[in-house]
């Protein structure tokens, strides 16, 4: 590895967040190892159970089956363990020095596993409108009154609130008895943050990690931790940017693999999208591997379509990993600035069915009336909440605002001085509800 390169070692670092010294691999216990330990913290804690109750793209009302938040975390988590596992075993052939340091290919496979099962752990309620409705509030709702209070940054982490900073807030808040989050390792962070830097300034490249922000102003310090511990290079320019850690690579490929080939397999089942584009689309990436007999032989829809997601996902997998190995070096030195899935061998496939699912899915009727009601109801919690907090806070609350105040959680009941950390601790708040417990407040406060 060059010096202007990350180094393996450091990138894996199995110290836990909110430690003080660092931890060896060799030193683990080989029946429970620090990476398998942030795995069990995630699918225990709070936030990860509420995602059982959270839109992924189709509303549950309305069918009888679809992908919550919760089962597609842990679908990318599943491929995201075969991703990491297949990189890990060539690594560590590139890099022996890591097998004399104890690691093995499971590592690689329990940290993208881990990553990839809280991806979306920061994901407001009501699905990918979710965010766009907190930042509406703001932009060009009630909330838009308090932009000259704020700094410009701060502003803009609001106008354009983030799940994936509000997923690393999640996973590192330490609070009294609580010091360090979750506590899961530095490797499992970095490999969580997709886009290392701040809101602002907000300057679209065509480098991946540009496309959104990937931490608050408030949560900057703890960001910053991170990087330095993970030895991730920092980007040159205005603001803080960061180079990717490298196994963010595969956590995202992992999610696009997912999102791109279940909800098209979701659409099929609901009637939504035509059978005979199930063949049509994936038939050119499981043409190496299809069993013609085996799949004549299919009875239903359900199963001649799950057989083709199968293959199709384990083809995407292979080929993903190639195509990071390919440019393994390039990753590590910060000159490969796509994901993984615009380099591989069907892209133009992938292209294909996400048109197909934004037609069909994306736009259905169901989709566009759920994301409706979310917006509703979102701003309205965020009016309420948010008046009556800075109410309490200026002393003069009303007795309807201590009514509201008595919805808030013990956690949440903040009396900030600072503007913009009270109006975030109710983004937060708001954002950590499910679907049916975000209704539920609403029709309390609104009363139908």
């Amino acid at each position: 590895m060059s010096q202007n390169s990350m180094n393996w070692p450091q990138l894996l670092s199995l110290k836990k967040y909110g430690d003080v010294h660092k931890r060896e691999r060799k030193k683990e216990n080989p029946s429970r190892v620090g990476f398998e330990v942030d795995y069990d913290r995630i699918i225990f804690s709070n936030p990860f159970r509420s995602l059982q109750d959270k839109t992924q793209v189709i509303p549950h009302s309305k069918t009888d089956f679809v992908h919550t938040r919760l089962t597609h975390s842990l679908e990318v988590s599943v491929v995201g363990r075969s991703i990491g596992r297949l990189a890990g075993e060539q690594i560590v052939q590139k890099y022996p020095e890591l097998l004399d340091l104890g690691y093995t290919i499971n590592d690689f496979g329990a940290i993208v596993a881990a990553a990839c099962l809280c991806h979306d752990i920061g994901n407001p309620p009501f699905g990918h409108s979710g965010e766009k409705a907190i930042g509406d509030f703001f932009k060009h709702g009630a909330g838009e009154q308090f932009r000259l209070d704020l700094e410009p940054a701060q502003w803009q982490d609001l106008i354009d609130f983030e799940g994936n900073a509000n997923g690393f807030h999640i996973l590192t808040d330490s609070r009294p008895g609580a010091e360090g989050g979750l506590r899961i390792s530095y490797a499992t962070l970095g490999a969580f943050m997709k886009y290392p830097k701040e809101s602002l300034p907000k300057k679209p490249t065509h480098d991946i990690s540009d496309k959104k922000y990937g931490f608050f102003q408030a949560d900057k310090v703890d960001f910053l931790d991170v990087a330095t511990n993970l030895g991730l290079i920092k980007r040159e320019g205005e603001g803080v940017r960061y180079l990717r850690h490298p196994l963010t690579y595969l956590v995202e490929a992992a999610d696009d693999i997912c999102y791109t080939i279940i909800d098209f397999e979701d659409g099929i089942n609901l009637g939504w999208i035509a059978e005979e584009h199930a063949l049509e689309f994936l038939i050119k990436i499981v043409k190496n591997n299809i069993n013609s007999e085996k799949y004549a032989q299919l009875q239903t829809k359900a199963e001649r379509v799950s057989y083709l997601r199968a293959l199709a996902i384990g083809s995407l997998i292979n080929d993903v990993v190639r195509v990071f190995m390919e440019h393994e070096e390039a990753i590590l030195q910060g000159n490969f600035p796509y994901a993984l899935t615009d380099k591989c061998a069907y892209v133009a496939q992938i292209r294909d069915i996400i048109n197909i699912s934004i037609s069909n899915v994306y736009n259905s009727k169901e989709v566009i009336e759920k994301e409706v009601v979310g917006y509703k109801v979102l701003h309205t919690l965020l009016d309420k909440f948010i008046v009556a907090t800075n109410n309490k806070y200026n002393g003069t609350t009303t007795h309807y605002d201590e009514l509201i105040l008595k919805m808030l959680p013990e956690q949440y009941q903040d009396d900030n001085d600072s503007l913009y950390l009270r109006l975030l601790n109710v983004c937060r708040f708001i954002s950590l509800l499910t679907d049916g417990k975000a209704l539920e407040l609403y029709h309390s406060i609104v009363g139908k």
